[in-house]
């Protein structure tokens, strides 16, 4: 049985949120994301894994090497899914903003 990760649970974790960032940037091997960072490469290969899973990196095999590619189209998915509540907090800050804005206290 396959069973896929949620996409938001992996990007809760900040070391797969810097690999995104890292990758976004360029495409690089898992040695050359490794190297960012202070913790065993067998972590970092768990991370790119779940990663992965979740499609918000893709592999593409060039010789010997596997170069990990961000994939936005995934990313779109998740932005399209929170930017309600954007809205939503961007219109409660506007009313609070006006509302600050006529207050004229009482002297």
């Amino acid at each position: 049985m396959n069973l896929r990760r949620d996409v938001f649970q992996a990007i809760a974790d900040p070391t797969r949120r810097a690999i995104l960032l890292l990758v976004a940037a360029q495409s690089m091997t898992a040695g050359a994301i490794a190297s960012n960072f202070d913790t065993a490469r067998p972590t970092v290969s768990k991370h790119l894994q779940i990663l992965t899973e979740c499609e918000l990196l893709s592999q593409e095999q060039n010789g010997r090497e596997i170069y990990y590619h961000f994939n936005p189209q995934k990313m779109k998915e998740i932005a399209d899914f929170i930017e309600p509540f954007r809205n939503m907090w961007d219109d409660r800050f506007n009313k609070l903003e006006t509302i600050m804005k006529n207050y004229k206290p009482k002297q």
